[in-house]
């Protein structure tokens, strides 16, 4: 009965969670005037709102835009999030403890303070809108950094000291000998990494202003409140289901790689 009374909790839970987000994507499908019912059935779907989100604004570049540097930022915040995290794991220099106390009180410090310097900077490099403004800032994470040294310090010292008796250099180590064992921990920094770049809607709005540049974030918020959609509740829907799609997507393949990892870097709940 115990056992029973749990799974009727989660499975409660779980609705629960869920449908909003199911809500949002029947909304899309049904007619404007089904919309405001709670059903999440109608005998009227179709994916005419999504035809006209597509034929209002340039959803296919905004698409390949968001994927292109999300998928760059991912692919810097991994390689330098895990060279540090080695470097803070498993080498001993002067001010190491230092540097990580530093890297940590980063992670407390809110985006919004570093907003107004970050974009003098860009303004000053002349790099506004470009993809490297998009890219550049969030090339480095202090949460991946954690991460990665959380788990290289579970890696056994004596694997490490096989390697460098073998002739492997610190490179050689990193990425010959720990990356293949790190797979949970890379899978889990490239999820929460291009979660938080595909969703960043702020800085793009600040430094691009070239619609060809813009990410799908941007153009969902100028669609939304700059009047294309009308007012139409399943316009507004259908674009925010195009938007979180990808990345619902992305989680449930890898799901079971970020819950591992985070069991295993000791930072649950």
């Amino acid at each position: 009965m115990k056992a029973a009374a749990k799974y009727l909790i989660l499975l409660l839970g779980a609705v629960i969670f869920a449908y909003p987000f199911l809500w949002m994507i029947a909304g899309s499908l049904k007619p404007e005037l089904e919309i405001s019912k709670l059903s999440l059935w109608s005998d009227h779907f179709s994916i005419r709102n999504f035809f006209t989100v597509i034929s209002k604004v340039p959803v296919g570049r905004a698409f390949l835009n968001s994927l292109l540097v999300s998928l760059s930022v991912t692919v810097f915040v991994v390689l330098f999030g895990s060279m540090v995290g080695y470097a803070l794991a498993r080498l001993k220099f002067f001010g190491q403890k230092m540097l990580y106390v530093l890297i940590l009180f980063t992670m407390m410090i809110p985006f919004q303070i570093t907003l107004i310097p970050q974009y003098v900077m860009m303004v000053k490099l002349g790099l506004t809108d470009t993809y490297l403004s998009l890219i550049a800032p969030s090339m480095m994470s202090g949460l991946s950094i954690l991460l990665f040294r959380q788990f290289f310090m579970s890696i056994p010292q004596s694997l490490i000291d096989a390697a460098r008796l073998d002739g492997c250099s610190d490179a050689g180590i990193l990425f010959r000998i720990i990356y293949p064992l790190a797979k949970p921990v890379i899978i889990t920094v490239s999820i929460l990494t291009f979660m938080t770049s595909w969703n960043d809607v702020l800085w793009p709005l600040i430094v691009v202003r070239d619609r060809s540049l813009m990410t799908m974030p941007q153009l969902v918020t100028i669609f939304v409140t700059g009047g294309e959609a009308e007012s139409q509740l399943g316009l507004l829907l259908a674009a925010a289901t195009l938007l979180a799609l990808p990345v619902i997507i992305a989680y449930a393949f890898f799901q079971r790689y970020f819950i591992q990892s985070m069991a295993s870097s000791g930072i649950k709940g």
